[in-house]
């Protein structure tokens, strides 16, 4: 460590002395001094900026063409494709805009290398070429916006009325996923009821939360409108699910939601990347702590045939646990223990 020190300290003093050196040479250039300024050094520096722009030019296409599977992963939602549209429209734009800048950028440092005999030009202002510049990015800018707007209002509008709810809570370090069972309506939680037997705070006096129950993947139909409620226990988290382009955060006191429709089954998905092991899965995009990496939850697409199947096999919490519902009111007691007797 000590070793690693002495050696940072050794080049921030040689840097230091070399900045020195370059300042003494420009309040030389300042007073007039006749000493000659330009070096071989100077036609070397601009000829290494245009061997940087080539080598950096080809290592950034060779490598955007050898990774581009792993950053261009399959779209699986019907609004991903709406998402990948809008990312490669304003990439193509971006991109463009990226490279001539950054040409004229390092070509510039060898075209007007300095020379003695030149003297430099004097250009103090052109109206109409800063209006273009202004005018055309901020167009292209606005309309780049207004076409992301509105997508994402489409995305967040309310979701249909068919939709399938389920909730994502996040919480240090894991996802839990809660289904409204057979009716669709979740029911209500309150944090103040969260112990280690209901760790949603799932409020079991609210007669929709009788048939609620947990899965440890998240199962979803394809072809159907799916509504994830999302919401935080402790800190920020964010719900993202990156073959169906969603991406939303779980903010504790304030639920939030995404909708969207899978187009792809995992079998599908599978096949198609051949690849037997393959999963849909959330991950948490928020660094929430140490344990932040553990924050991974499977989704699994099935049909809808199959869904349906799956949900009609599931049990709800107060099946796995009637203490749950041990102290409510005898009227909803009895509802509960209906409910109960239904699933045995």
């Amino acid at each position: 460590m000590y070793g690693f020190l002495i050696a940072v300290g050794i080049l921030l003093l040689l840097s230091i002395i070399w900045m020195v050196y370059r300042i003494q040479t420009l309040v030389s250039v300042v007073k007039g001094s006749d000493k000659k300024i330009a070096t071989g050094s100077n036609k070397v520096n601009a000829i290494m900026f245009v061997l940087f722009l080539v080598g950096a030019t080809v290592l950034m296409f060779w490598y955007s063409i050898k990774e581009f599977d792993n950053y261009n992963l399959p779209v699986a939602s019907e609004h991903g494709v709406i998402t990948d549209e809008l990312f490669w429209i304003t990439m193509a734009v971006t991109g463009i805009v990226f490279i001539i800048t950054h040409v004229l950028l390092f070509w510039f440092p060898y075209k007007y290398q300095y020379k003695e005999d030149r003297k430099a030009s004097f250009y103090p202002e052109n109206n109409k070429l800063e209006l273009i510049w202004t005018t055309v990015p901020a167009v292209v800018l606005a309309l780049l916006v207004i076409g992301g707007w509105r997508a994402w209002s489409d995305i967040t509008a309310p979701a249909p009325e068919n939709s399938h709810v389920v909730e994502i809570m996040g919480y240090q370090f894991a996802w839990e996923v809660r289904y409204p069972g057979m009716d669709n309506v979740l029911g209500e939680h309150d944090y103040r009821l969260i112990n280690s037997s209901n760790i949603s705070g799932v409020d079991f006096s609210d007669k929709n939360a009788l048939d609620d129950f947990s899965s440890p993947v998240v199962v979803i139909p394809k072809g159907e409108p799916v509504l994830f409620k999302i919401r935080a226990r402790d800190v920020l988290h964010s719900v993202f699910a990156p073959h169906m382009r969603l991406k939303m955060d779980a903010v504790p006191g304030m639920p939030t939601r995404f909708w969207f429709t899978a187009t792809k089954t995992t079998e599908e998905m599978r096949a198609e990347l051949n690849d037997p092991e393959f999963v849909y899965e959330i991950a948490c995009t928020e660094i929430c702590g140490r344990g932040h990496f553990s924050m991974r939850k499977e989704i699994r697409v099935v049909e809808p045939e199959e869904y349906r199947k799956w949900l009609a096999d599931q049990k709800p919490y107060i099946v796995n646990n009637p203490a749950l519902v041990a102290d409510l009111p005898a009227e909803l007691k009895e509802l509960a223990e209906i409910t109960i007797s239904e699933y045995k």
